[in-house]
Protein backbone atom coordinates (compact mmCIF):
# COMPACT_ATOMS: atom_id res chain seq x y z
CA UNK A 1 0.00 0.00 0.00
CA UNK A 2 2.87 2.37 0.72
CA UNK A 3 4.45 1.65 -2.67
CA UNK A 4 1.10 2.09 -4.42
CA UNK A 5 0.56 5.37 -2.52
CA UNK A 6 -2.65 4.31 -0.82
CA UNK A 7 -2.38 6.17 2.52
CA UNK A 8 -6.05 6.06 3.43
CA UNK A 9 -6.36 2.30 2.95
CA UNK A 10 -3.09 1.78 4.81
CA UNK A 11 -4.28 3.90 7.72
CA UNK A 12 -7.45 1.88 8.18
CA UNK A 13 -5.93 -1.54 7.39
CA UNK A 14 -5.22 -2.67 11.00
CA UNK A 15 -8.84 -2.06 12.04
CA UNK A 16 -10.17 -3.72 8.87
CA UNK A 17 -7.99 -6.80 9.41
CA UNK A 18 -9.03 -7.08 13.07
CA UNK A 19 -12.72 -6.79 12.17
CA UNK A 20 -12.33 -9.25 9.31
CA UNK A 21 -10.78 -11.86 11.64
CA UNK A 22 -13.44 -11.36 14.31
CA UNK A 23 -16.35 -11.47 11.87
CA UNK A 24 -14.82 -13.99 9.43
CA UNK A 25 -15.06 -11.78 6.37
CA UNK A 26 -14.51 -13.14 2.91
CA UNK A 27 -11.29 -11.84 1.25
CA UNK A 28 -13.35 -9.84 -1.22
CA UNK A 29 -14.99 -7.95 1.67
CA UNK A 30 -11.56 -6.99 3.03
CA UNK A 31 -10.44 -5.71 -0.37
CA UNK A 32 -13.69 -3.75 -0.81
CA UNK A 33 -13.38 -2.10 2.62
CA UNK A 34 -9.79 -1.02 1.90
CA UNK A 35 -10.59 0.31 -1.57
CA UNK A 36 -13.69 2.15 -0.29
CA UNK A 37 -11.55 3.85 2.36
CA UNK A 38 -8.97 4.88 -0.23
CA UNK A 39 -11.61 6.24 -2.61
CA UNK A 40 -13.34 8.21 0.16
CA UNK A 41 -10.04 9.61 1.42
CA UNK A 42 -8.90 10.69 -2.03
CA UNK A 43 -12.28 12.33 -2.69
CA UNK A 44 -12.00 14.36 0.53
CA UNK A 45 -8.44 15.37 -0.31
CA UNK A 46 -9.30 16.45 -3.86
CA UNK A 47 -12.33 18.40 -2.63
CA UNK A 48 -10.18 20.25 -0.09
CA UNK A 49 -7.59 21.00 -2.80
CA UNK A 50 -10.23 22.38 -5.20
CA UNK A 51 -11.69 24.55 -2.44
CA UNK A 52 -8.28 25.95 -1.55
CA UNK A 53 -7.40 26.61 -5.20
CA UNK A 54 -10.72 28.40 -5.78
CA UNK A 55 -9.91 31.12 -3.25
CA UNK A 56 -13.44 31.57 -1.92
CA UNK A 57 -13.78 34.63 0.35
CA UNK A 58 -15.72 33.15 3.29
CA UNK A 59 -16.73 29.52 2.79
CA UNK A 60 -20.49 30.11 2.58
CA UNK A 61 -22.56 27.29 1.08
CA UNK A 62 -26.19 26.56 0.33
CA UNK A 63 -26.45 24.95 3.79
CA UNK A 64 -26.83 28.46 5.24
CA UNK A 65 -28.60 30.05 2.25
CA UNK A 66 -32.20 31.16 2.81
CA UNK A 67 -33.85 31.01 -0.61
CA UNK A 68 -36.83 33.04 0.58
CA UNK A 69 -34.69 36.10 1.39
CA UNK A 70 -33.46 36.44 -2.18
CA UNK A 71 -35.41 38.34 -4.83
CA UNK A 72 -34.01 36.00 -7.50
CA UNK A 73 -37.04 33.85 -8.43
CA UNK A 74 -36.95 30.41 -6.80
CA UNK A 75 -37.20 28.55 -10.17
CA UNK A 76 -34.20 30.55 -11.42
CA UNK A 77 -32.23 29.68 -8.30
CA UNK A 78 -33.00 26.00 -8.73
CA UNK A 79 -32.10 26.06 -12.43
CA UNK A 80 -28.74 27.71 -11.71
CA UNK A 81 -27.99 25.16 -8.98
CA UNK A 82 -28.15 22.34 -11.54
CA UNK A 83 -24.93 23.79 -13.04
CA UNK A 84 -26.10 22.83 -16.52
CA UNK A 85 -25.19 26.34 -17.66
CA UNK A 86 -21.57 25.73 -16.62
CA UNK A 87 -21.42 22.53 -18.64
CA UNK A 88 -22.79 24.50 -21.63
CA UNK A 89 -20.09 27.19 -21.18
CA UNK A 90 -22.70 29.88 -20.51
CA UNK A 91 -22.24 32.92 -18.27
CA UNK A 92 -24.09 34.30 -15.28
CA UNK A 93 -24.55 37.95 -14.32
CA UNK A 94 -26.15 38.89 -11.00
CA UNK A 95 -26.69 42.61 -10.54
CA UNK A 96 -28.43 44.69 -7.92
CA UNK A 97 -27.95 46.85 -4.82
CA UNK A 98 -25.38 46.06 -2.15
CA UNK A 99 -26.41 43.57 0.52
CA UNK A 100 -29.02 41.75 -1.56
CA UNK A 101 -27.26 38.37 -1.57
CA UNK A 102 -25.30 38.50 -4.83
CA UNK A 103 -21.94 37.42 -3.43
CA UNK A 104 -23.48 34.87 -1.04
CA UNK A 105 -25.37 33.18 -3.88
CA UNK A 106 -22.35 33.18 -6.19
CA UNK A 107 -20.09 31.71 -3.53
CA UNK A 108 -22.65 29.03 -2.67
CA UNK A 109 -22.86 28.19 -6.39
CA UNK A 110 -19.07 28.02 -6.58
CA UNK A 111 -18.87 25.75 -3.54
CA UNK A 112 -21.55 23.53 -5.06
CA UNK A 113 -19.60 23.37 -8.33
CA UNK A 114 -16.46 22.32 -6.44
CA UNK A 115 -18.42 19.61 -4.66
CA UNK A 116 -19.53 18.34 -8.08
CA UNK A 117 -15.91 17.97 -9.18
CA UNK A 118 -15.58 21.25 -11.13
CA UNK A 119 -12.71 23.70 -10.79
CA UNK A 120 -13.56 27.25 -9.74
CA UNK A 121 -11.48 30.44 -9.58
CA UNK A 122 -12.66 33.44 -7.52
CA UNK A 123 -11.47 37.00 -8.15
CA UNK A 124 -12.30 40.55 -7.27
CA UNK A 125 -11.95 43.00 -10.14
CA UNK A 126 -8.94 44.64 -8.50
CA UNK A 127 -7.26 41.21 -8.36
CA UNK A 128 -7.45 41.02 -12.14
CA UNK A 129 -5.95 44.49 -12.39
CA UNK A 130 -3.05 43.48 -10.16
CA UNK A 131 -2.40 40.39 -12.31
CA UNK A 132 -2.33 42.47 -15.47
CA UNK A 133 0.16 44.91 -13.93
CA UNK A 134 2.37 42.14 -12.60
CA UNK A 135 2.56 40.22 -15.86
CA UNK A 136 2.67 43.07 -18.36
CA UNK A 137 6.33 43.74 -17.56
CA UNK A 138 7.42 40.33 -18.85
CA UNK A 139 4.70 40.07 -21.53
CA UNK A 140 2.99 37.00 -19.98
CA UNK A 141 -0.54 38.43 -19.64
CA UNK A 142 -2.00 36.07 -22.26
CA UNK A 143 -0.38 33.07 -20.58
CA UNK A 144 -1.71 34.18 -17.18
CA UNK A 145 -5.28 34.52 -18.47
CA UNK A 146 -5.00 31.07 -20.06
CA UNK A 147 -3.90 29.69 -16.68
CA UNK A 148 -6.96 31.21 -14.98
CA UNK A 149 -9.20 29.60 -17.58
CA UNK A 150 -8.09 26.13 -16.59
CA UNK A 151 -10.99 26.50 -14.17
CA UNK A 152 -14.44 25.46 -15.38
CA UNK A 153 -16.04 28.50 -13.73
CA UNK A 154 -14.40 31.88 -13.09
CA UNK A 155 -16.17 34.27 -10.72
CA UNK A 156 -15.51 38.02 -10.66
CA UNK A 157 -17.16 39.59 -7.62
CA UNK A 158 -18.36 43.09 -6.73
CA UNK A 159 -17.93 44.96 -10.01
CA UNK A 160 -19.02 48.55 -9.55
CA UNK A 161 -18.24 48.95 -5.85
CA UNK A 162 -14.91 50.65 -6.50
CA UNK A 163 -13.54 52.66 -9.38
CA UNK A 164 -12.10 50.57 -12.19
CA UNK A 165 -8.55 51.35 -13.24
CA UNK A 166 -7.22 50.74 -16.72
CA UNK A 167 -5.50 47.50 -15.67
CA UNK A 168 -8.67 46.08 -14.12
CA UNK A 169 -10.76 47.05 -17.16
CA UNK A 170 -8.24 45.37 -19.44
CA UNK A 171 -8.16 42.30 -17.20
CA UNK A 172 -11.94 41.91 -17.30
CA UNK A 173 -12.02 42.28 -21.08
CA UNK A 174 -9.16 39.82 -21.61
CA UNK A 175 -10.79 37.26 -19.31
CA UNK A 176 -14.24 37.52 -20.90
CA UNK A 177 -12.78 37.49 -24.42
CA UNK A 178 -10.58 34.44 -23.79
CA UNK A 179 -13.42 32.56 -22.05
CA UNK A 180 -15.99 33.28 -24.78
CA UNK A 181 -17.77 30.00 -25.64
CA UNK A 182 -14.97 28.05 -23.90
CA UNK A 183 -15.49 28.61 -20.18
CA UNK A 184 -18.19 30.03 -17.90
CA UNK A 185 -17.83 33.44 -16.28
CA UNK A 186 -20.04 34.52 -13.36
CA UNK A 187 -20.02 38.09 -12.12
CA UNK A 188 -21.78 40.12 -9.47
CA UNK A 189 -22.23 43.83 -9.96
CA UNK A 190 -23.97 46.81 -8.43
CA UNK A 191 -24.53 48.00 -11.99
CA UNK A 192 -26.45 46.39 -14.83
CA UNK A 193 -23.93 45.45 -17.57
CA UNK A 194 -25.46 48.13 -19.79
CA UNK A 195 -23.94 50.64 -17.38
CA UNK A 196 -20.38 49.30 -17.51
CA UNK A 197 -19.39 52.24 -19.70
CA UNK A 198 -19.63 54.29 -16.48
CA UNK A 199 -16.75 52.23 -15.10
CA UNK A 200 -14.48 51.68 -18.07
CA UNK A 201 -13.82 53.16 -21.53
CA UNK A 202 -16.92 52.87 -23.70
CA UNK A 203 -15.26 50.86 -26.47
CA UNK A 204 -13.83 48.36 -23.99
CA UNK A 205 -17.12 48.17 -22.09
CA UNK A 206 -19.09 47.49 -25.28
CA UNK A 207 -16.74 44.70 -26.37
CA UNK A 208 -16.75 43.14 -22.88
CA UNK A 209 -20.52 43.23 -22.41
CA UNK A 210 -21.14 41.96 -25.95
CA UNK A 211 -19.16 38.78 -25.27
CA UNK A 212 -20.32 38.44 -21.66
CA UNK A 213 -24.06 38.54 -22.39
CA UNK A 214 -24.14 36.62 -25.68
CA UNK A 215 -24.60 33.30 -23.86
CA UNK A 216 -25.62 34.46 -20.41
CA UNK A 217 -28.23 34.24 -17.69
CA UNK A 218 -29.06 37.62 -16.14
CA UNK A 219 -30.51 37.77 -12.63
CA UNK A 220 -31.36 41.02 -10.90
CA UNK A 221 -31.73 41.49 -7.16
CA UNK A 222 -33.80 44.27 -5.63
CA UNK A 223 -34.79 45.64 -2.26
CA UNK A 224 -33.00 46.74 0.87
CA UNK A 225 -29.78 45.25 2.22
CA UNK A 226 -30.35 41.89 3.91
CA UNK A 227 -27.29 42.51 6.08
CA UNK A 228 -28.66 45.87 7.25
CA UNK A 229 -32.09 44.39 7.98
CA UNK A 230 -30.53 41.61 10.04
CA UNK A 231 -28.35 44.09 11.91
CA UNK A 232 -31.32 46.31 12.77
CA UNK A 233 -33.30 43.27 13.88
CA UNK A 234 -30.43 42.08 16.08
CA UNK A 235 -30.08 38.80 14.19
CA UNK A 236 -26.73 39.57 12.58
CA UNK A 237 -24.68 38.86 15.69
CA UNK A 238 -24.52 36.34 18.51
CA UNK A 239 -25.80 37.96 21.74
CA UNK A 240 -23.13 38.70 24.35
CA UNK A 241 -23.48 36.86 27.66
Amino acid sequence: MRQLKMPYARGIAPDVFATARAQRWEPAEVVKALLDAEIAGRSRSMLAARRKAAGFPTGKTFDSWDQSLSTIPAPTQQALRTLEWVHRRENLVICGPAGTGKTFFLEALGQHAVEQGLRVAWFRLEDLGALIRAHRVDDTVTRTVARILRADLVVVDDIGLLGVGDDAAEGLYRLVDAAYEKRSIAISSNLHPSGFDELMPKTLATATVDRLLHHAHLAQTTGESIRLAQALAGTGVTPMT
